[in-house]
């Protein structure tokens, strides 16, 4: 029996089950309810088609600019059950699909989906004509005469004048629409990123456009502290973006489960508190088992560019072992502790690069978080006794991050090239200065 099914039998309405979602995920199992076998991938079961989609997703934004290390990858994960494939026309600068597509082009065309977007950021990709060439590319180059599953690319950047500009203004979104109809789009969605007023504009109008997934970014910091990214507000928390989705009846793909891999890196003293009820477990299955035990959830996306990586994440969903009532209480409270560390919430998509003054920005922003969860960054408090030998250990540590110094934040000229470019509404410059300030060497 579905969970929709088991609430109107009770006779729960849609509000009153939206409500009490809002509260903790529901432990089910998948694939209509039927327990896992052991050592068996988990898989979710897409309303629409029926399809069964392996609740671990492969993230290709990231993987190795070599082919045979590709399929090496790819063989393994179908083998062990993975069938969903995510990528990009902008992921390494296209690569990412040429060497998806090469891939998967070596197993049967019934044994993956391959889910790539509609990279249309750039304001020259509004005119429909250059679209359409992206659009057409991506088959050439996944080698597919159809994509399963097709996205508009990172919504919310610029609002609702930004959204209509890249697709309503301009007729893309009509002919994508035509394309589902046409067959060679089997399912649309959309993922999305920054202002929340163009991720609710196209979920008021479901009606018209009947969106068959959307993908969110989504984990147990996001959940409920979203709004501390970059030291600004944002306009969204997951816990509201999952809820609205979840009420449409629209499933979820979820993007950045681990936040860019920080909860591999978080403090000390917040990953023993996770050892000591699960001595085995790494934060990373700990943040996989969270995501999974929320029903609503088509497939979670993890970048696994090496092999120890994507067998560790098939161990972590095959089957998938939900979080208990205790576990959940356990991490929001974790959250509640990281949500006071003042960490720059980067995930080093990339997206920034290359800064034109040849700033690392990616790594400055690393090298800052690894220094504030290991509790080196000196205080703010210059007059502090400890400041200028943490800050002395925080230069020696910053040098050996990066050691070109033309990659340092002071070559930051504040052009804000970057700032449209980044998915998490990072001040970007005010966070390079905020190192530069950490690096300067007050003076008596």
């Amino acid at each position: 029996m579905s969970r929709r099914e088991f609430l109107r039998r009770l006779g729960i309405g849609t509000g009153s089950a939206f409500a009490l979602m809002a509260l903790e995920p529901m432990n089910v199992m998948a694939q209509d309810d039927k327990p896992q076998a052991a050592n068996r991938m988990t898989y979710r079961v897409q309303h629409g088609s029926g399809q069964q989609i392996s609740l671990l997703g492969f993230g290709m934004m990231r993987l190795p600019n070599d082919q045979d290390e590709v399929n090496q990858l790819v063989d393994y994960a179908i083998e062990h059950g993975v069938n969903y494939f995510d990528t990009a026309p902008m992921y390494m600068r296209g690569q990412s699909e040429v060497l998806t597509g090469n891939a998967l082009a070596r197993h049967p065309r019934d044994k993956f989906f391959v889910a790539t977007k509609m990279s249309n950021q750039n304001q020259r990709l509004w005119d429909f004509d250059e679209a359409r060439k992206m659009y057409e590319q991506s088959f050439e180059r996944l080698r597919v005469d159809h994509i399963d599953y097709y996205l508009l690319h990172s919504i919310g950047g610029g609002g609702v004048d930004n959204l209509k500009g890249r697709f309503l203004d301009n007729g893309l979104l009509d002919f994508l629409m035509k394309e589902r109809e046409a067959g060679r789009i089997r399912h649309l969605g959309f993922s999305y990123h920054g202002d929340v007023s163009a991720f609710d504009w196209l979920l008021d109008h479901n009606e018209t456009y009947h969106w068959d997934f959307v993908q969110i970014q989504m984990n147990f910091l996001d959940w409920r502290h979203a709004s501390l990214r970059g030291g600004r507000r944002v306009d969204a928390d997951a816990e509201y973006l999952y809820n609205k989705l979840d009420k449409l009846g629209i499933q979820c793909v979820i993007m950045e489960p681990l936040r860019g891999g920080a909860f591999g890196k978080m403090a000390q003293e917040l990953a023993e508190q996770l050892q000591a009820v699960r001595p085995g477990d790494s934060t990373a299955r700990w943040a996989f088992r969270w995501v999974g035990s929320y029903p609503n959830v088509l497939t979670t996306l993890s970048g696994m560019n090496r092999m120890e990586h994507l067998e560790e994440n098939i161990k972590t969903f095959s089957p998938l072992e939900v979080c208990t009532e205790k576990e959940n209480a356990l991490l929001a409270e974790i959250a509640d502790q990281m949500a006071g560390f003042p960490t720059i919430p980067c995930t080093t998509c990339r997206y920034c690069m290359p800064c034109p003054y040849g700033v690392d920005i990616p790594g400055n922003f690393a090298y800052y978080n690894e220094a504030v969860n290991e509790h080196i960054l000196p205080l703010p408090d210059a007059g502090a006794t400890d400041y200028a030998e943490r800050q002395q250990k925080f230069i020696e540590g910053y040098r050996k991050a990066l050691p070109d110094a033309e990659t340092w934040a002071r070559s930051c000229q504040d052009c804000e090239e970057c700032l449209p470019k980044c998915p998490q509404q990072i001040r970007i410059p005010n966070q390079m200065s905020r190192i530069v300030q950490t690096l300067r060497v007050r003076r008596k």
